[in-house]
């Protein structure tokens, strides 16, 4: 029993830690330019995240915006892609 509860509280460790890895996406064409969109009236609790350009591999599709739960004591600050010597590197957005 006790094997069992290691080896499951190593395979979830595992796997949480694995989701925190980000992956660093550098392009060499721009992203177009920003899609007017509709922007959702957002709860009290909420914080407006504009939509964007993302990178398939292939191609940029546009990733809509919506409304996320703040988080106390932070602020949201947006996505953006950053012209770099490489190319256009995407920077996440985050809590700061």
């Amino acid at each position: 029993m006790k094997t069992t509860s290691f080896l499951s509280a190593l395979l979830l460790s595992l796997f949480l830690l694995g989701g925190c890895a980000t992956k660093t996406v550098v392009v060499k064409t721009a992203p177009p330019p920003p899609k007017k969109e509709h922007r959702a009236k957002c709860g009290p609790r909420y914080v407006w995240v504009a939509g964007h350009w993302s990178w398939n591999g292939h191609r940029y599709v546009w990733v809509a915006g919506h409304c996320k739960r703040k988080k106390r004591g932070h602020h949201w600050v947006p996505g953006h892609w950053k012209k770099t010597p490489g190319g256009w590197k995407w920077v996440p957005g985050h809590w700061s």
